[in-house]
């Protein structure tokens, strides 16, 4: 049962009034996400949304605030995703960095395009961090208490 719980990052990172996603197949279907992914056994839940934006997208950025916690469960795999939600600003573009094979390509978009892409987000939690991000609900990273 432990392998069907997912902990999860995402990160919501804006320039601009445009939003880094990216494009992923999964399950046969290409669909449109934040770059987001797996928090890995040890380690630090905000390291690994740094993490996992360098490796989805080549950016490198800096957290901003924390947007929620989300669960979906997905039907096709029997997964239950606990999805952690964070704002962040970009600070570079890293050209050297390699992008995880998973990731089809990687896109700015504005809130009216993903609006008006619903059918192709993963999931609920893509739109619903947009809309807490873009309403400023938003909670200070000093929630986090890092023992690692």
């Amino acid at each position: 049962m432990p392998n069907q719980i997912h902990l999860t990052v995402a990160t919501i990172v804006e320039r601009e009034g445009q939003f880094l996603m990216v494009k992923e197949t999964k399950f046969g279907r290409q669909v449109i996400n934040q770059p987001a992914g797996h928090v890995e056994p040890g380690e630090d839940i905000q390291a690994a949304a740094l993490r996992e934006t360098l490796e989805e997208t080549g950016w490198h950025v800096e957290l901003t605030g924390f947007l929620g916690f989300l669960t979906s469960f997905n039907e096709t795999s029997g997964i239950t995703y606990y999805r952690l939600a964070f704002a962040a600003k970009p600070l570079e573009f890293d050209k050297a960095a390699v992008i995880d094979p998973d990731i089809d390509y990687t896109l700015w978009m504005s809130y009216e395009e993903i609006q008006q892409n619903l059918e192709q987000l993963r999931s609920p939690g893509v739109i619903s961090c947009l809309d807490d991000y873009l309403a400023k609900r938003v909670f200070p990273m000093e929630i986090f208490r890092n023992a690692l």
